[in-house]
């Protein structure tokens, strides 16, 4: 046990590093939506091409469950579900962010319809849902902690908004606002889930692995993002074009 501790410590360690390193943080697209430096149209297609994202965590969550023998681990994960897709009294993620697109003059209906999301993300976002599918267990649920890095994000993209953006209000911006109640609870459970079943070498690198790739498919999708619509502004066929898709 006491030859455990150590190795079970310097792997979290580890986890934490590779968020340090490779978090989609510090890509220039958030440094520029966060200081105010977006235009409204550049805010829009974020706002389109996230949602993509949003919009497929609870298939990518639903797609683990399916595989997941031990109901105990079930029931601690279908709160993931339903902190995306909501219920019938509770409005949840995936209804905030679209309160996030009427807020930046989109049409909910349009953004939900994912006309206009940036092939490149939809790439990224599917490759990461038929991970979850197929990958070991452990690379799954090692996948999903880049949300160990996500509060202090959101708490610059919440003040950032606020600060620089017309549109930003309580109300729009409630989906970061959850999060910070909502991703603490998910990734207490997934670290511990993790550290748990991972008491091999190759055990940790498989799960070092999942979480390098998941920053990869978040770092892909705000490249897409940042050559689309910022440099060299490149916007590529089917992408989104300012000006469609909005209210009125």
């Amino acid at each position: 046990m006491n030859d455990h501790t150590p190795n079970r410590s310097a792997f979290e360690s580890r986890l934490r590093r590779i968020g340090a390193e490779r978090y989609h943080d510090k890509h220039p697209f958030h440094a520029l939506l966060h200081s105010g430096g977006c235009d409204i149209d550049q805010v829009r297609a974020w706002v389109i091409n996230r949602y993509y994202y949003q919009s497929r965590i609870p298939m990518k969550d639903a797609a683990f469950m399916s595989r997941v023998d031990d109901p105990a681990l079930r029931r601690a994960w279908r709160s993931r579900i339903e902190d995306h897709d909501g219920t019938e009294d509770h409005p949840g993620g995936i209804w905030r962010w679209l309160r996030l697109a009427e807020g930046v003059g989109l049409d909910p209906d349009y953004v939900a319809s994912t006309r206009g999301v940036l092939p490149a993300t939809r790439f990224a976002v599917d490759a990461y849902v038929r991970y979850v599918r197929d990958q070991p267990l452990l690379a799954a649920v090692a996948s999903s902690l880049t949300e160990l890095f996500a509060p202090a994000i959101h708490e610059q993209r919440i003040a950032g908004l606020l600060a620089h953006y017309d549109f930003a209000n309580p109300q729009t911006i409630s989906y970061f606002q959850h999060r910070l109640t909502e991703a603490p609870k998910d990734v207490a459970f997934g670290l511990a889930w993790v550290l748990d079943h991972a008491g091999t070498a190759e055990q940790q690198d498989m799960a070092a692995a999942a979480l390098v790739f998941k920053t990869d498919v978040l770092w892909a999708q705000l490249d897409a993002l940042y050559s689309a619509y910022v440099a060299p502004g490149r916007i590529p066929p089917g992408g989104w074009q300012p000006g469609e898709g909005l209210l009125g």
